[in-house]
Protein backbone atom coordinates (compact mmCIF):
# COMPACT_ATOMS: atom_id res chain seq x y z
CA UNK A 1 0.00 0.00 0.00
CA UNK A 2 1.49 3.35 -1.42
CA UNK A 3 1.73 6.12 1.46
CA UNK A 4 -1.11 8.29 -0.08
CA UNK A 5 -3.32 5.52 -0.93
CA UNK A 6 -6.42 4.87 1.23
CA UNK A 7 -6.53 2.41 3.81
CA UNK A 8 -8.51 -0.34 3.62
CA UNK A 9 -10.75 -0.89 6.68
CA UNK A 10 -11.05 -3.46 8.96
CA UNK A 11 -13.76 -4.64 11.38
CA UNK A 12 -12.60 -7.33 14.04
CA UNK A 13 -15.27 -9.16 15.97
CA UNK A 14 -15.09 -11.36 18.91
CA UNK A 15 -16.12 -11.91 22.35
CA UNK A 16 -12.78 -11.63 24.10
CA UNK A 17 -11.43 -8.14 25.24
CA UNK A 18 -7.50 -10.04 24.83
CA UNK A 19 -8.08 -10.83 21.13
CA UNK A 20 -9.66 -7.75 19.95
CA UNK A 21 -6.72 -5.58 21.68
CA UNK A 22 -4.14 -8.01 20.03
CA UNK A 23 -5.93 -8.16 16.81
CA UNK A 24 -6.35 -4.83 16.20
CA UNK A 25 -2.66 -3.95 17.29
CA UNK A 26 -1.15 -6.43 15.05
CA UNK A 27 -3.60 -5.59 11.92
CA UNK A 28 -2.58 -1.50 12.60
CA UNK A 29 0.71 -2.49 12.64
CA UNK A 30 0.16 -3.41 8.77
CA UNK A 31 -1.02 0.04 7.68
CA UNK A 32 -4.74 -0.96 8.22
CA UNK A 33 -7.63 1.22 9.63
CA UNK A 34 -9.37 -1.38 12.38
CA UNK A 35 -12.43 -1.02 14.02
CA UNK A 36 -13.83 -3.78 16.71
CA UNK A 37 -17.13 -5.24 18.03
CA UNK A 38 -17.33 -7.44 20.99
CA UNK A 39 -20.90 -8.58 19.56
CA UNK A 40 -22.77 -9.20 16.32
CA UNK A 41 -25.19 -6.58 17.69
CA UNK A 42 -22.41 -3.27 17.33
CA UNK A 43 -20.55 -5.40 14.55
CA UNK A 44 -24.35 -4.44 12.56
CA UNK A 45 -24.43 -1.45 14.08
CA UNK A 46 -20.78 -0.24 13.20
CA UNK A 47 -21.37 -1.75 9.50
CA UNK A 48 -24.49 0.34 8.84
CA UNK A 49 -22.78 3.91 9.32
CA UNK A 50 -19.06 3.00 8.48
CA UNK A 51 -18.04 1.49 5.03
CA UNK A 52 -15.84 -1.09 5.90
CA UNK A 53 -13.50 -3.60 3.21
CA UNK A 54 -13.28 -6.72 5.54
CA UNK A 55 -14.54 -7.86 8.35
CA UNK A 56 -12.85 -10.89 10.95
CA UNK A 57 -15.35 -12.08 12.78
CA UNK A 58 -15.23 -15.21 15.73
CA UNK A 59 -17.61 -17.82 15.32
CA UNK A 60 -18.54 -18.94 18.74
CA UNK A 61 -20.31 -15.90 20.48
CA UNK A 62 -22.98 -15.50 22.81
CA UNK A 63 -26.44 -14.81 21.42
CA UNK A 64 -26.06 -14.55 17.69
CA UNK A 65 -23.02 -16.27 16.12
CA UNK A 66 -20.34 -15.42 13.86
CA UNK A 67 -22.80 -17.20 10.91
CA UNK A 68 -25.41 -15.11 11.83
CA UNK A 69 -23.10 -12.00 10.85
CA UNK A 70 -21.35 -13.78 7.89
CA UNK A 71 -25.27 -14.30 6.50
CA UNK A 72 -26.42 -10.70 7.45
CA UNK A 73 -23.28 -9.22 5.52
CA UNK A 74 -23.75 -11.78 2.49
CA UNK A 75 -27.61 -10.41 2.26
CA UNK A 76 -27.27 -6.69 2.79
CA UNK A 77 -23.70 -5.70 1.84
CA UNK A 78 -22.49 -6.40 -1.51
CA UNK A 79 -19.10 -4.41 -1.17
CA UNK A 80 -17.25 -6.15 1.97
CA UNK A 81 -15.93 -9.32 2.16
CA UNK A 82 -15.58 -11.48 5.46
CA UNK A 83 -13.36 -14.14 7.54
CA UNK A 84 -14.22 -16.28 10.12
CA UNK A 85 -11.52 -17.15 12.44
CA UNK A 86 -12.48 -19.80 15.27
CA UNK A 87 -10.66 -21.67 18.27
CA UNK A 88 -13.27 -24.88 17.56
CA UNK A 89 -12.16 -25.56 14.58
CA UNK A 90 -13.90 -28.28 12.23
CA UNK A 91 -14.35 -29.57 8.73
CA UNK A 92 -18.26 -28.87 9.07
CA UNK A 93 -17.72 -25.95 10.51
CA UNK A 94 -15.53 -24.47 7.76
CA UNK A 95 -17.33 -25.66 5.22
CA UNK A 96 -20.59 -24.24 6.03
CA UNK A 97 -18.64 -21.11 6.81
CA UNK A 98 -17.56 -21.12 3.06
CA UNK A 99 -20.88 -21.95 2.18
CA UNK A 100 -22.58 -19.24 3.26
CA UNK A 101 -19.85 -16.59 2.27
CA UNK A 102 -17.14 -16.38 3.95
CA UNK A 103 -13.96 -15.91 2.09
CA UNK A 104 -11.47 -17.58 4.59
CA UNK A 105 -11.31 -20.01 7.42
CA UNK A 106 -8.29 -19.48 9.95
CA UNK A 107 -8.55 -21.51 12.76
CA UNK A 108 -6.79 -20.58 16.00
CA UNK A 109 -3.92 -20.34 17.04
CA UNK A 110 -2.55 -19.02 13.80
CA UNK A 111 0.78 -16.95 13.32
CA UNK A 112 1.11 -13.29 12.25
CA UNK A 113 1.85 -14.57 8.82
CA UNK A 114 -1.39 -16.80 8.46
CA UNK A 115 -3.16 -13.67 9.56
CA UNK A 116 -1.86 -11.32 7.10
CA UNK A 117 -1.70 -13.61 4.26
CA UNK A 118 -5.17 -14.50 4.88
CA UNK A 119 -6.04 -10.67 5.12
CA UNK A 120 -4.13 -9.50 2.24
CA UNK A 121 -5.76 -12.60 0.22
CA UNK A 122 -9.35 -11.80 0.67
CA UNK A 123 -8.65 -8.19 0.02
CA UNK A 124 -7.06 -8.78 -3.26
CA UNK A 125 -10.11 -10.78 -4.09
CA UNK A 126 -12.20 -7.51 -2.95
CA UNK A 127 -10.02 -5.42 -5.51
CA UNK A 128 -10.50 -7.87 -8.30
CA UNK A 129 -14.14 -7.94 -8.00
CA UNK A 130 -14.00 -3.75 -7.99
CA UNK A 131 -11.60 -4.09 -10.49
CA UNK A 132 -14.15 -5.81 -12.58
CA UNK A 133 -17.08 -3.86 -12.03
CA UNK A 134 -15.80 -0.45 -12.82
CA UNK A 135 -14.57 -1.82 -15.94
CA UNK A 136 -16.44 0.49 -19.16
CA UNK A 137 -18.20 -1.45 -21.32
CA UNK A 138 -16.16 -2.04 -23.82
CA UNK A 139 -14.33 -4.46 -21.92
CA UNK A 140 -17.22 -6.71 -20.89
CA UNK A 141 -19.27 -6.41 -24.10
CA UNK A 142 -17.42 -7.59 -27.39
CA UNK A 143 -18.54 -6.31 -30.42
CA UNK A 144 -21.19 -7.51 -32.24
CA UNK A 145 -23.08 -8.57 -29.43
CA UNK A 146 -21.09 -10.92 -27.47
CA UNK A 147 -20.75 -11.02 -23.71
CA UNK A 148 -18.20 -11.71 -21.48
CA UNK A 149 -15.43 -11.12 -18.81
CA UNK A 150 -14.02 -14.57 -17.91
CA UNK A 151 -10.75 -16.03 -18.79
CA UNK A 152 -12.24 -18.68 -20.96
CA UNK A 153 -14.49 -15.72 -23.23
CA UNK A 154 -11.31 -13.64 -23.50
CA UNK A 155 -9.21 -16.28 -25.24
CA UNK A 156 -12.46 -16.65 -27.41
CA UNK A 157 -12.84 -13.01 -27.91
CA UNK A 158 -8.97 -12.79 -28.99
CA UNK A 159 -9.39 -15.98 -31.30
CA UNK A 160 -12.08 -13.74 -32.92
CA UNK A 161 -9.70 -11.15 -33.44
CA UNK A 162 -7.03 -13.29 -34.95
CA UNK A 163 -9.34 -15.38 -37.34
CA UNK A 164 -10.76 -12.06 -38.56
CA UNK A 165 -7.47 -11.22 -40.12
CA UNK A 166 -7.08 -14.14 -42.17
CA UNK A 167 -8.93 -15.93 -44.80
CA UNK A 168 -8.62 -19.26 -43.45
CA UNK A 169 -11.76 -21.40 -42.41
CA UNK A 170 -12.77 -21.39 -39.04
CA UNK A 171 -14.56 -24.33 -37.21
CA UNK A 172 -16.57 -22.88 -34.66
CA UNK A 173 -17.58 -25.76 -31.76
CA UNK A 174 -19.78 -25.89 -28.72
CA UNK A 175 -22.58 -26.74 -27.58
CA UNK A 176 -26.19 -25.65 -28.39
CA UNK A 177 -26.85 -22.16 -27.16
CA UNK A 178 -23.82 -21.31 -26.60
CA UNK A 179 -23.21 -18.22 -29.41
CA UNK A 180 -21.71 -19.94 -32.47
CA UNK A 181 -23.23 -17.64 -35.03
CA UNK A 182 -22.97 -14.61 -32.87
CA UNK A 183 -19.10 -15.27 -32.52
CA UNK A 184 -19.72 -16.62 -37.17
CA UNK A 185 -20.65 -12.97 -37.07
CA UNK A 186 -18.50 -11.17 -35.31
CA UNK A 187 -15.32 -13.03 -37.34
CA UNK A 188 -17.32 -11.91 -40.48
CA UNK A 189 -18.17 -8.29 -39.63
CA UNK A 190 -14.48 -7.77 -38.07
CA UNK A 191 -13.62 -9.03 -40.96
CA UNK A 192 -12.23 -7.47 -44.74
CA UNK A 193 -15.38 -8.67 -46.02
CA UNK A 194 -17.61 -7.02 -43.51
CA UNK A 195 -19.10 -5.16 -46.40
CA UNK A 196 -20.13 -8.72 -48.21
CA UNK A 197 -23.24 -10.57 -47.16
CA UNK A 198 -22.55 -13.19 -44.43
CA UNK A 199 -25.34 -16.11 -45.04
CA UNK A 200 -26.41 -18.59 -42.55
CA UNK A 201 -27.32 -21.93 -43.09
CA UNK A 202 -28.59 -24.90 -40.91
CA UNK A 203 -27.35 -27.55 -42.30
CA UNK A 204 -29.15 -29.69 -39.84
CA UNK A 205 -32.62 -28.12 -40.13
CA UNK A 206 -32.64 -28.83 -44.55
CA UNK A 207 -33.76 -32.05 -45.53
CA UNK A 208 -31.15 -33.84 -46.89
CA UNK A 209 -32.40 -33.99 -50.96
CA UNK A 210 -32.51 -30.45 -50.84
CA UNK A 211 -29.76 -29.56 -49.20
CA UNK A 212 -27.22 -29.78 -52.78
CA UNK A 213 -29.81 -27.37 -54.61
CA UNK A 214 -29.81 -25.14 -51.31
CA UNK A 215 -26.22 -24.52 -50.96
CA UNK A 216 -24.91 -24.58 -54.83
CA UNK A 217 -28.09 -23.93 -56.56
CA UNK A 218 -30.12 -25.48 -59.85
CA UNK A 219 -30.34 -24.82 -63.17
CA UNK A 220 -33.93 -25.00 -65.01
CA UNK A 221 -35.03 -28.56 -65.69
CA UNK A 222 -32.33 -30.20 -63.29
CA UNK A 223 -35.61 -32.13 -61.05
CA UNK A 224 -39.07 -32.25 -60.69
CA UNK A 225 -40.42 -28.64 -59.93
CA UNK A 226 -36.97 -26.64 -61.14
CA UNK A 227 -39.23 -24.34 -63.25
CA UNK A 228 -36.06 -21.82 -63.43
CA UNK A 229 -32.57 -21.61 -62.31
CA UNK A 230 -31.87 -20.94 -58.95
CA UNK A 231 -29.07 -19.63 -57.08
CA UNK A 232 -27.61 -21.48 -54.07
CA UNK A 233 -26.01 -20.07 -50.79
CA UNK A 234 -22.87 -20.30 -51.75
CA UNK A 235 -23.30 -17.87 -54.80
CA UNK A 236 -25.63 -15.03 -53.00
CA UNK A 237 -22.06 -15.30 -50.30
CA UNK A 238 -19.76 -14.49 -52.99
CA UNK A 239 -17.42 -12.44 -51.96
CA UNK A 240 -18.64 -12.49 -48.25
CA UNK A 241 -18.98 -15.57 -46.15
CA UNK A 242 -20.87 -18.57 -45.80
CA UNK A 243 -21.54 -20.06 -42.59
CA UNK A 244 -22.47 -23.83 -42.42
CA UNK A 245 -23.86 -24.46 -38.67
CA UNK A 246 -24.28 -27.94 -37.42
CA UNK A 247 -22.18 -29.64 -39.83
CA UNK A 248 -21.77 -32.61 -38.61
CA UNK A 249 -25.29 -33.21 -40.14
CA UNK A 250 -24.25 -33.29 -43.34
CA UNK A 251 -24.07 -36.83 -45.50
CA UNK A 252 -20.74 -38.68 -46.50
CA UNK A 253 -21.55 -37.70 -50.33
CA UNK A 254 -22.44 -33.86 -49.14
CA UNK A 255 -19.36 -33.86 -47.47
CA UNK A 256 -17.61 -34.71 -50.49
CA UNK A 257 -19.15 -31.63 -52.89
CA UNK A 258 -18.32 -29.18 -50.07
CA UNK A 259 -14.45 -30.32 -49.89
CA UNK A 260 -14.18 -29.58 -53.57
CA UNK A 261 -15.99 -26.24 -52.81
CA UNK A 262 -12.96 -25.49 -50.56
CA UNK A 263 -10.29 -26.88 -52.70
CA UNK A 264 -11.32 -25.46 -56.06
CA UNK A 265 -13.06 -22.30 -55.25
CA UNK A 266 -16.28 -23.56 -57.49
CA UNK A 267 -19.37 -25.31 -57.02
CA UNK A 268 -21.68 -27.03 -59.57
CA UNK A 269 -25.35 -26.47 -59.74
CA UNK A 270 -27.32 -29.18 -59.84
CA UNK A 271 -27.94 -29.79 -63.26
CA UNK A 272 -25.09 -28.04 -64.67
CA UNK A 273 -22.27 -29.35 -66.74
CA UNK A 274 -19.86 -26.93 -65.90
CA UNK A 275 -18.79 -24.84 -62.41
CA UNK A 276 -19.40 -21.02 -61.40
CA UNK A 277 -16.28 -19.90 -59.84
CA UNK A 278 -17.22 -18.53 -56.01
CA UNK A 279 -14.95 -16.04 -53.55
CA UNK A 280 -16.60 -17.34 -50.26
CA UNK A 281 -15.47 -17.67 -46.97
CA UNK A 282 -16.68 -20.69 -45.05
CA UNK A 283 -16.98 -20.87 -41.16
CA UNK A 284 -18.71 -24.23 -39.77
CA UNK A 285 -19.99 -24.71 -36.77
CA UNK A 286 -20.66 -27.83 -34.57
CA UNK A 287 -22.23 -29.15 -31.36
CA UNK A 288 -20.90 -32.64 -31.54
CA UNK A 289 -17.50 -34.06 -31.39
CA UNK A 290 -16.33 -34.43 -34.84
CA UNK A 291 -12.93 -36.39 -33.56
CA UNK A 292 -15.48 -39.04 -32.31
CA UNK A 293 -17.74 -38.70 -35.87
CA UNK A 294 -14.24 -39.17 -38.06
CA UNK A 295 -13.63 -42.65 -35.21
CA UNK A 296 -17.29 -43.83 -36.59
CA UNK A 297 -16.62 -43.20 -40.08
CA UNK A 298 -19.50 -40.70 -40.17
CA UNK A 299 -17.58 -37.46 -41.03
CA UNK A 300 -14.62 -37.10 -43.29
CA UNK A 301 -11.48 -36.80 -42.16
CA UNK A 302 -10.39 -34.57 -45.17
CA UNK A 303 -13.00 -32.03 -45.11
CA UNK A 304 -12.40 -31.96 -41.08
CA UNK A 305 -8.76 -31.21 -41.81
CA UNK A 306 -9.57 -28.77 -44.45
CA UNK A 307 -12.34 -26.99 -41.95
CA UNK A 308 -10.45 -26.95 -38.97
CA UNK A 309 -7.31 -24.49 -40.05
CA UNK A 310 -8.60 -21.69 -36.75
CA UNK A 311 -10.77 -23.60 -34.54
CA UNK A 312 -12.52 -21.57 -31.53
CA UNK A 313 -14.26 -23.72 -28.47
CA UNK A 314 -16.89 -21.52 -27.12
CA UNK A 315 -17.07 -22.40 -23.58
CA UNK A 316 -20.72 -23.63 -21.75
CA UNK A 317 -22.30 -21.18 -19.93
CA UNK A 318 -22.04 -23.19 -16.75
CA UNK A 319 -18.51 -22.73 -17.23
CA UNK A 320 -18.18 -18.69 -17.46
CA UNK A 321 -18.60 -17.70 -13.97
CA UNK A 322 -19.62 -14.31 -13.54
CA UNK A 323 -20.80 -14.25 -17.22
CA UNK A 324 -24.24 -15.53 -15.86
CA UNK A 325 -24.45 -12.14 -13.92
CA UNK A 326 -23.65 -10.22 -16.83
CA UNK A 327 -25.98 -11.85 -18.72
CA UNK A 328 -28.65 -11.88 -16.23
CA UNK A 329 -28.31 -7.98 -16.07
CA UNK A 330 -28.11 -7.61 -20.43
CA UNK A 331 -31.15 -9.64 -20.78
CA UNK A 332 -33.19 -8.16 -18.21
CA UNK A 333 -32.51 -5.45 -19.57
CA UNK A 334 -33.75 -6.09 -22.70
CA UNK A 335 -36.69 -7.70 -21.61
CA UNK A 336 -37.79 -4.98 -19.36
CA UNK A 337 -37.57 -2.29 -22.00
CA UNK A 338 -39.20 -4.68 -24.34
CA UNK A 339 -42.22 -5.29 -21.79
CA UNK A 340 -42.24 -1.61 -20.78
CA UNK A 341 -41.63 -2.68 -16.78
CA UNK A 342 -38.70 -1.59 -14.64
CA UNK A 343 -35.65 -3.51 -14.21
CA UNK A 344 -36.02 -6.26 -11.47
CA UNK A 345 -33.74 -6.93 -8.89
CA UNK A 346 -32.41 -10.51 -8.46
CA UNK A 347 -31.31 -11.49 -5.18
CA UNK A 348 -27.91 -12.90 -4.40
CA UNK A 349 -29.76 -16.64 -3.90
CA UNK A 350 -31.03 -16.31 -7.47
CA UNK A 351 -27.57 -15.38 -9.01
CA UNK A 352 -26.21 -18.47 -6.64
CA UNK A 353 -29.18 -20.62 -8.11
CA UNK A 354 -28.10 -19.33 -11.25
CA UNK A 355 -24.22 -20.16 -10.65
CA UNK A 356 -25.20 -23.34 -9.76
CA UNK A 357 -27.49 -24.60 -12.23
CA UNK A 358 -26.25 -26.72 -15.20
CA UNK A 359 -27.49 -24.81 -17.99
CA UNK A 360 -28.15 -27.31 -20.39
CA UNK A 361 -29.44 -24.97 -23.28
CA UNK A 362 -26.58 -22.44 -22.25
CA UNK A 363 -27.08 -18.94 -23.07
CA UNK A 364 -30.33 -19.28 -24.90
CA UNK A 365 -32.11 -20.89 -21.79
CA UNK A 366 -30.52 -17.91 -19.72
CA UNK A 367 -32.14 -15.33 -21.72
CA UNK A 368 -36.01 -17.83 -22.30
CA UNK A 369 -35.42 -18.08 -18.27
CA UNK A 370 -35.01 -14.02 -18.01
CA UNK A 371 -37.96 -13.41 -20.65
CA UNK A 372 -40.61 -15.70 -18.53
CA UNK A 373 -39.41 -14.17 -15.34
CA UNK A 374 -40.17 -10.51 -16.52
CA UNK A 375 -43.42 -11.85 -17.93
CA UNK A 376 -44.52 -13.86 -15.01
CA UNK A 377 -43.22 -12.26 -11.97
CA UNK A 378 -44.74 -8.83 -10.93
CA UNK A 379 -42.94 -7.80 -8.15
CA UNK A 380 -39.70 -5.44 -8.79
CA UNK A 381 -37.60 -8.27 -7.10
CA UNK A 382 -36.84 -11.79 -8.29
CA UNK A 383 -36.36 -14.09 -5.03
CA UNK A 384 -35.99 -18.44 -5.39
CA UNK A 385 -39.66 -18.93 -5.32
CA UNK A 386 -40.29 -17.02 -8.48
CA UNK A 387 -37.56 -19.51 -10.17
CA UNK A 388 -38.90 -22.92 -12.40
CA UNK A 389 -38.83 -26.09 -10.06
CA UNK A 390 -35.81 -27.66 -11.41
CA UNK A 391 -33.47 -24.62 -11.05
CA UNK A 392 -34.83 -24.69 -7.23
CA UNK A 393 -33.01 -27.60 -6.59
CA UNK A 394 -29.94 -25.63 -7.17
CA UNK A 395 -31.10 -23.47 -4.55
CA UNK A 396 -31.69 -26.75 -2.16
CA UNK A 397 -34.88 -27.07 -2.19
CA UNK A 398 -36.26 -30.32 -1.15
CA UNK A 399 -37.89 -32.25 -3.80
CA UNK A 400 -40.93 -34.66 -3.27
CA UNK A 401 -41.50 -38.39 -4.51
CA UNK A 402 -43.64 -37.20 -7.84
CA UNK A 403 -40.55 -37.00 -10.10
CA UNK A 404 -39.09 -39.45 -12.75
CA UNK A 405 -35.82 -41.22 -12.34
CA UNK A 406 -34.17 -39.06 -15.11
CA UNK A 407 -35.03 -35.81 -12.92
CA UNK A 408 -33.87 -37.54 -9.75
CA UNK A 409 -30.72 -38.12 -12.19
CA UNK A 410 -30.49 -34.42 -13.34
CA UNK A 411 -30.72 -33.18 -9.92
CA UNK A 412 -28.66 -35.61 -8.36
CA UNK A 413 -25.80 -34.81 -10.98
CA UNK A 414 -26.31 -30.97 -10.38
CA UNK A 415 -25.91 -31.32 -6.86
CA UNK A 416 -22.87 -32.90 -7.11
CA UNK A 417 -21.42 -30.68 -9.67
CA UNK A 418 -22.12 -27.58 -7.57
CA UNK A 419 -20.36 -29.27 -4.60
CA UNK A 420 -17.27 -29.82 -6.26
CA UNK A 421 -17.22 -25.70 -8.17
CA UNK A 422 -18.01 -27.94 -11.59
CA UNK A 423 -14.86 -29.88 -12.09
CA UNK A 424 -16.15 -32.50 -13.93
CA UNK A 425 -13.20 -34.96 -13.23
CA UNK A 426 -14.05 -35.07 -9.18
CA UNK A 427 -17.77 -35.16 -10.09
CA UNK A 428 -17.54 -37.82 -11.79
CA UNK A 429 -15.46 -39.63 -9.50
CA UNK A 430 -18.15 -38.96 -6.71
CA UNK A 431 -21.02 -40.42 -9.41
CA UNK A 432 -19.05 -43.64 -9.75
CA UNK A 433 -18.74 -42.97 -13.39
CA UNK A 434 -15.69 -41.97 -15.69
CA UNK A 435 -15.85 -38.19 -17.13
CA UNK A 436 -16.79 -39.20 -20.63
CA UNK A 437 -20.23 -40.68 -19.80
CA UNK A 438 -21.04 -37.85 -17.28
CA UNK A 439 -20.18 -35.76 -20.22
CA UNK A 440 -22.82 -37.79 -22.31
CA UNK A 441 -25.53 -37.28 -19.40
CA UNK A 442 -25.25 -33.66 -19.10
CA UNK A 443 -25.59 -33.40 -22.53
CA UNK A 444 -29.05 -35.20 -22.04
CA UNK A 445 -30.05 -33.34 -19.17
CA UNK A 446 -33.61 -31.70 -21.20
CA UNK A 447 -33.82 -27.88 -20.38
CA UNK A 448 -36.19 -26.21 -18.34
CA UNK A 449 -39.96 -27.17 -19.09
CA UNK A 450 -41.64 -24.46 -21.02
CA UNK A 451 -38.45 -22.42 -21.16
CA UNK A 452 -37.14 -23.45 -24.56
Amino acid sequence: MTPDSKKESLLVVDDTPNTLELLQRKLTSQGYQVYTAPDVAQAIKILESTPVDLVITDLKMPKVSGLDLVRHIRENLKDTEVMMITGYATIEGAVKAIKIGAEEYLAKPFTDEELFSAVRRVLAKLHSRRAARNRTPSRSVAPHGLIGESGAMLKVFDAISKAASTSATVLISGESGTGKELVARAIHYSSSRASAPFVPVNCGGIPEGLLESELFGHVKGSFTGATDSRAGFFQTADGGTIFLDEISETSLAMQVKLLRVLQDKEVYMVGATHPTKVDVRILAATNKDLLRLLEKEVFREDLFFRLNVISIAIPPLRERGDDIVLFTNHFSAKFAKEFSKPIPRFTEKVLRAFKTYDWPGNVRELENVIQRLLLMTDSDTIDVPDLPSLMRFSAQRVAGLNRTLAEVEAEYIRNVLASVNGNKTKAAQILGIDRKTLREKIQKIPPLNGFM
